[in-house]
């Protein structure tokens, strides 16, 4: 059985990691660089770093910072924000990323997820799809969650799996920050449809919340934000109490004292 990943996001916003609710209300949550090397000490699976304004603003990926994050941490690293081409892909992985989100220019360009995957290798390209409800299904948002698109959230994914991306961040925009758990119906919807890798975010507030997603939605990881910026669980407890549930997790330092349960 493949080990269950535990991933931290920093969403950054002019260079400061930030979280909000449901993609709005941001609110300052550190230094990117200090914030990423706690977590890396504390044994996460993988950092996951948004620049979540860059598409709106029509700037680049900040691939200075990047470069200091990469610097100071040892595990795996996907960079999103800003990314349109072939050249700023090479830009990133070259700052030290592993692997690549894309979103927005995706869904505009969807043939860049090809020639990516072929250049680089899907092992390195992430597609990230912020799925809201309207009406009785799942609709694409990009920019950031303003723009909404009209494409169905199972189709697109079905498509980029089809298209050669390696893995899937799918962000629930109704369940993000809430702390309600993981929104299990959207992302079992996804697993069933794809053969690739799914991360699910959005909505993680406790223990339970991990394992249900893994257990009734099939992810293969889950991403959180807030409830590990603002400590109100670790890295270790989330990972030894899936382990104390049967679930197979990577072991780095885990322990678990029953917090948030």
């Amino acid at each position: 059985m493949l080990s269950k990943r535990i991933i931290p996001c920093l969403d950054i916003k002019d260079g400061r990691v930030v979280k909000g609710v449901k993609f709005l209300g941001l609110r300052d949550a550190g230094d990117p660089v200090e914030v990423a090397k706690v977590y890396d000490a504390q044994g996460a699976d993988e950092l996951v770093f948004l620049d979540i304004t860059a598409s709106i603003e029509k700037r680049k990926t900040l691939v200075d910072l990047v470069q200091k994050i990469a610097q100071n941490i040892f595990m795996p690293f996907t960079v999103g924000g800003g990314i349109g081409e072939i050249g700023d892909i090479r830009n990133i992985l070259n700052a030290g990323a592993e692997k690549v989100s894309l979103n927005s220019c995706a869904v505009k360009f969807p043939e860049l997820i090809s020639s990516a995957a072929k250049r680089f290798g899907s092992q390195c390209i992430v597609v990230a799809i912020d799925a809201k409800k309207v009406a009785s299904r799942w609709e694409v948002f990009i920019n950031g969650g303003r723009t909404p698109t009209g494409i169905d959230v199972l189709t697109w994914a079905e498509k980029v799996a089809r298209l050669g991306a390696g893995e899937i961040l799918l962000t629930s925009m109704d369940y993000d920050g809430t702390k309600d758990g993981y929104d299990l119906e959207l992302t079992r919807a996804v697993t069933q449809k794809v053969h690739i890798p799914v991360i699910a975010s959005g909505g993680a507030g406790k223990l339970e919340d991990f394992y249900n997603v893994f257990t009734q939605a099939g992810a293969d990881a889950a991403l959180a934000a807030s409830l590990f910026h603002y400590d109100l669980l670790s890295l270790q407890e989330v990972k030894a109490y899936l382990k104390q549930k049967g679930l197979a997790v990577r072991e780095e330092n885990i322990s678990f004292n029953g917090k948030g349960k």
